[in-house]
């Protein structure tokens, strides 16, 4: 164990302090069992350390960060692990990448009932699955959502300025005085095609001419660990997978056609539409359904993205599509608190109540005429007029 606190106790003397997240803010810390949820490379472990950093820091003896891939772990086990920190007087215990621990959620119970005292939060996979009848971890714990940084987010860190969050209500009805604020405070164009190709990953910070490649890193980890060890999938398919993204990245936007898709990079069809609903599950893409249409394994999405637009640079480069983009930028901002369907008239519905059309500048209201609740996401516009709303200003919802 004793190594295990040093490697906690170097990794939280540098932890980045300059900018801490709003989600830092909206976790409920004094429960007793918190999960956090996400894709990898989109900031938990910075989360966990900046909180014991701004919370803990006076009392790092009752606390312990551990990633559970790490080395110490091949030939010891988490529950001897909190044995000893329980008799070392051990209160707050810090688990990074559950999912890479066999049986994690049966031994997360185990420590929840006979460690009353202990409090525990654990971070993993985007593909993480909190329902497990065996464990019943469902009633133990809160579990939260974390995604890559808003445009909001990007644009505090670049400017060092603090920008108010906007409900999506606020947004559509008082758009005219907020986007008036933001622009009040700064440029948005001057920094909104830089977050589109390098903003969304908290790394882009550190060496921004490496970020491809880092990106590159994380999405092959993805696919040649996560998915094979958490759904199973062989790995002889992810050059297929990796196909289809660029597919993706490269449409109009991307509307599958399955029977054809399938026979293109040759997979079955049973086999294609699983992998198109596991690369949703692990935030690589984003699936549309319609309204009421049931969401599984084998229902055929009607709209394909990628998760974020700097994915789109990566697997498209120089062929990304205008509209594509613009799309894949509106559905990853609003999905992450709201709920995003495919629409026969317009582009998107949100809570089943706002539609969308999504375009440039000169946009018209053809698409949406007659509608109510109906509302155009401009790009290339600073201020917005009636229902037609800057595209931007949707990066300003978390």
């Amino acid at each position: 164990m004793e190594e295990l606190v040093q490697q906690f106790k170097r990794r939280i003397r540098f932890v980045d302090m300059n900018f801490v997240r709003n989600i830092m803010y909206e976790i409920n810390w004094s429960a007793r069992l918190i999960g956090i949820k996400g894709a990898r490379g989109i900031g938990k472990t910075t989360l966990l350390l900046q909180y014991i950093k701004l919370n803990l820091f006076d009392r790092l003896d009752e606390v312990l960060y551990v990633s559970l891939d790490a080395v110490w772990f091949n030939n010891k086990s988490l529950l001897d692990l909190v044995y000893e920190f329980d008799q070392k007087g051990g209160k707050y215990l810090f688990l990074d990448e559950v999912h890479k621990y066999e049986g994690w959620a049966q031994i997360l119970k185990n420590i929840y009932d006979d460690y009353p005292e202990m409090k525990i939060i654990f971070t993993g996979s985007s593909l993480l699955e909190i329902l497990n009848a065996r464990a019943d971890l469902s009633r133990r714990a809160v579990v939260y959502k974390m995604q890559g940084f808003s445009f909001r987010e990007f644009l505090s860190l670049e400017t060092k300025t603090t920008f108010p969050i906007f409900s999506l209500d606020q947004i559509l009805e008082e758009h005219s005085k907020v986007d008036y604020k933001i622009n009040a405070m700064v440029k948005p164009f001057q920094y909104f095609e830089k977050y589109l190709k390098y903003g969304y990953y908290p790394y882009y910070r550190e060496q921004l001419d490496l970020y491809e490649m880092r990106v590159m890193e994380v999405i092959n980890m993805i696919l040649e660990i996560e998915l094979p060890l958490l759904r199973n999938v062989d790995i002889a398919y992810v050059t297929k997978i990796k196909q289809l993204l660029v597919i993706i990245a490269e449409s109009v936007p991307f509307v599958p056609n399955i029977s054809k898709l399938s026979e293109k990079i040759g997979i079955s069809r049973t086999t294609l539409l699983s992998y198109l609903y596991y690369l949703d599950e692990i935030s690589l893409t984003h699936n549309l359904y319609k309204v009421g249409e049931g969401i599984s394994q084998l229902q055929k999405p009607s709209k394909i993205f990628l998760d974020n637009t700097n994915l789109s640079f990566l697997f498209a480069h120089e062929n990304v599509n205008p509209g594509n983009l613009r799309e894949t930028f509106f559905v990853n901002q609003l999905a992450f608190q709201h709920q995003v369907n495919y629409a026969e008239q317009g582009d998107f519905i949100v809570d089943e109540k706002y539609t969308f059309e999504v375009g440039g500048r000169d946009k018209s209201n053809k698409q949406i005429k007659g509608m109510n609740n109906a509302y155009i996401a401009a790009d290339g516009i600073e201020f917005g007029h009636q229902n037609k709303v800057p595209l931007w200003l949707f990066g300003f919802l978390y």
